[in-house]
């Protein structure tokens, strides 16, 4: 099988169960950043103690994305045919995605001011993928799929990916309840 197919050498691409659009359309604008997220997750992912805790997190969060990213790529009227959480972004998700805020919360002790990004690779890595994530959301509110939770989990991400990034930033940062 070749990786190029030349398709898309007319400025389209396909979309999940059928059809075609401009690459610089809406949704795939909204698909680029989302991917642009991904892989910067795997890079903050790359920098984690494999099989940990936030390892296994970022992973489970990398595999969100391709739902999401299935989800954005349906035409309005082949909706019907996304199941949740296989290519449909449901409320669950998004709950999931506060529990993990909310655990990780726990174990930090909250800025009490701007943060400067880069304490280490790690913690770098994750701000960067929220810029990123915050970039797809914007995205994504411009071009708004109607019930769907896709701004609302990308919402959800970023403020993980920041929650994430000060957990990493080490145990200095941590509440006393962790150490």
């Amino acid at each position: 099988m070749k990786i190029y197919t030349r398709d898309g050498d007319d400025g389209s691409t396909g979309l999940y169960f059928g059809g075609r659009t401009r690459k610089n359309s809406d949704p795939i604008e909204v698909n680029g950043a989302v991917d642009e997220a991904q892989a910067s997750l795997g890079w903050a992912r790359s920098l984690s103690e494999p099989s940990s805790r936030l390892y296994e997190l970022l992973v489970t969060l990398e595999r969100d994305l391709w739902v999401l990213m299935a989800e954005v790529a349906t035409l309005p009227a082949n909706r019907h045919k996304l199941s949740a959480e296989k290519s449909l972004v449901t409320p669950q998700m998004v709950t999931r995605l506060e529990a993990e805020i909310d655990a990780l919360s726990t174990e930090i002790e909250m800025p009490k001011e701007f943060v400067v990004p880069g304490e280490n690779q790690l913690s770098a890595a994750l701000d960067m993928a929220r810029t990123i994530i915050r970039r797809a959301e914007r995205g994504a509110v411009s071009y708004s799929l109607e019930d769907s939770f896709v701004v609302a989990y990308l919402n959800r991400l970023s403020d993980l990916a920041w929650t994430m990034a000060r957990w990493a930033e080490g145990p200095q940062h941590r509440t006393a309840r962790t150490n």
